[in-house]
């Protein structure tokens, strides 16, 4: 099978499994805790959506007396019927009112049930961190916030309107094949010929529509992504506008936002050309649809054989039934969006499930009062070996330090502790204690200082003055006072403060294990040696594994293990 044939193949079986899956995306939220209110909310909708069309149905048969009043010039019935409408109109405009806010309040609730089950998805499994590693999905952020919420409201607009669209169908199809009677076409009686008139118009433009249209969907999936990824172009240069001013990068980062957004350009007006093809041809449908009804049914007005209330009624019943066919036709801009919508959604649903299946190669689980690496293996993606059979065991108390060249693994191998690295072999097996892992840049959640310092825990589980407390111990006395202020403290504090509020934050912790990378390499040697000798003092008893490069961190620590050339070797300490 050549190259194209087997894409072909592969895409046939994606579009055959396409409405199956996206079934089972909108399928539990009706089975979920909600479902009464949900299924309440949606019987109240669909019966409104039904009572639209009776609406209609009582419209269709006002058009038959009023042009008749009219053809007759009965004054009287006239004004009758006027007061009749604003009596059917004050009807509809109430119960499209409230079907739209029905409809909203079912959205809503669905979407927030969704985006609730998408966070802890997304955030279980380390799937947030992998999917970024893995390159497996682009703009998660994207997928949760703005997907599901097209998703719920496409989902439910256009469910709602092929159901009303099939209902008002059924029920102006009976209106017109009794009023628009039969015709003889070479010899052949044909009954209620303006109903299968109407099923060809719309036969026929519903299959052009979509052979001029179909390559919105591609092309919608495709914007949604070039949109995104310029967004988060520009959130980069905001997250690190210092760097860039710093490096004069301004040239740089203009050419590489101007070539996404050329991107999104592009795009688009391949969107433009399409949707213009496709307008020409729905809005020349729509325009001749106007006077069809009046072309096929003008010689049995001309013959006299029906009035023109009814000529009127056959054009109007003739024009629902008209549109109801060609539902496919004016929702078809919808329906791309929304395929392009849940093919997003899927994808990163699956990226989330392989992500979940795939199978640990690396055993790390909790167990005894002691940190063993047995016959350890970590490889890179491309699959370079980091490190090869790899030992290593570390008592309770006991402060290790790891050192080696850049590159050599030593992150790498507290990421595998951290169930954060995938690739290898072997077995870790952690002490069943209480831990704390500090990275190089340290994260600091927007909010208040003391939610900063209490992470991840909630901000009231310590009293205040020990808060100030481990601020002062941590060399940050004048933060002391800004413990209740909200603000971006990623921003506002250097590399070297930031690191500092990473130790207070593990002398508020007071884990029994603390795995450190290179956490105090934004430091000067004094503050260095100051928070390791409160860590020390503060937290007796305490076991460090701690990445680092500096000589003056060896005095801090009992056992020095080197990374070279993929094996561990103990150091002998001065």
């Amino acid at each position: 099978m050549n190259q194209n044939a087997e894409y072909s193949a592969v895409n046939d079986a994606v579009r055959g499994r396409f409405f199956r899956r996206t079934w089972a995306m909108i399928t539990p939220y009706w089975r979920s805790e909600e479902k009464s209110k949900a299924w309440l909310l949606l019987g109240a909708v669909i019966a409104l959506s039904l009572f639209s069309v009776a609406i209609s149905v009582w419209i269709n048969h006002w058009y038959k007396d009023f042009y008749n009043a009219l053809e007759k010039k009965d004054t009287a019935a006239f004004w009758q019927l006027i007061g009749y409408f604003c009596g059917i109109a004050a009807v509809a405009i109430l119960g499209a009112v409230y079907r739209l806010y029905l409809t909203q309040m079912l959205t809503i609730r669905w979407r927030a049930w969704l985006t609730e089950k998408h966070f802890a998805r997304w955030l279980d499994h380390k799937n947030f961190y992998q999917l970024e590693q893995g390159g497996y999905t682009d703009n998660p952020d994207q997928r949760i916030s703005e997907d599901l919420n097209s998703f719920t409201s496409n989902t439910l607009g256009l469910g709602l309107g092929l159901l009303r669209n099939v209902v008002s169908l059924v029920s102006f199809s009976v209106i017109l094949w009794g009023v628009s009677g039969s015709i003889d076409v070479f010899g052949i009686t044909i009954p209620g010929y303006m109903f299968w008139c109407a099923l060809l118009y719309a036969g026929v433009g519903s299959w052009l529509t979509h052979l001029i249209g179909r390559r919105l969907i591609g092309l919608s999936n495709q914007q949604q992504r070039f949109e995104a990824d310029l967004r988060f172009s520009m959130v980069r240069v905001r997250e690190n506008a210092e760097s860039i001013a710093l490096y004069n990068g301004e040239p740089n980062e203009k050419q590489r936002l101007s070539a996404r957004f050329g991107k999104v350009w592009h795009n688009y007006w391949d969107i433009m050309k399409v949707s213009k093809r496709l307008t020409f041809f729905t809005a020349g449908y729509e325009q001749i649809a106007i006077v069809f009804a009046f072309i096929v049914a003008a010689p049995r007005y001309f013959a006299g054989k029906i009035e023109l209330g009814e000529l009127m009624q056959i054009n109007s019943a003739f024009g629902n039934v008209q549109g109801n066919f060609s539902w496919f036709i004016s929702a078809y801009t919808d329906l791309a969006a929304w395929r392009a919508t849940s093919d997003r959604l899927l994808s990163f649903q699956q990226a989330m499930s392989d992500n979940e299946q795939r199978a640990a190669t690396i055993d790390v689980h909790a167990q005894g009062d002691r940190l063993v690496v047995q016959g350890l293996g970590l490889n890179l993606a491309d699959g370079r070996h980091l490190l090869t059979d790899a030992n290593m065991c570390v008592e309770p108390g006991e402060r290790l330090m790891l050192s080696g060249r850049s590159g050599s693994g030593k992150s790498t191998l507290l990421r595998a502790m951290g169930h954060l690295w995938p690739a290898g072999h072997g077995s870790i097996r952690l002490p069943a204690a209480r831990y704390l892992f500090l990275p190089q840049k340290p994260y600091l959640p927007i909010g208040t200082l003391k939610a900063v310092l209490s992470y991840p825990q909630d901000d009231s589980v310590y009293p205040a003055e020990r808060y100030a407390q481990v601020l002062q111990t941590c060399r940050l006395p004048h933060l002391a006072g800004r413990l209740d202020e909200a603000n971006h403290w990623q921003r506002m504090l250097s590399p070297g403060e930031q690191q500092r509020l990473a130790f207070a934050r593990a002398l508020l912790f007071a884990p029994q294990w603390l795995y450190m990378d290179e956490a105090t390499s934004a430091m000067d040697e004094e503050d260095e040696a100051t928070l390791y000798q409160a860590l020390i003092d503060e937290l007796p008893g305490l076991s460090i594994v701690s990445v680092g490069h500096r000589s003056s961190l060896k005095r801090f620590h009992g056992r020095h293990v080197r990374i070279e050339g993929g094996w561990l070797q103990e150091q002998q300490m001065a």
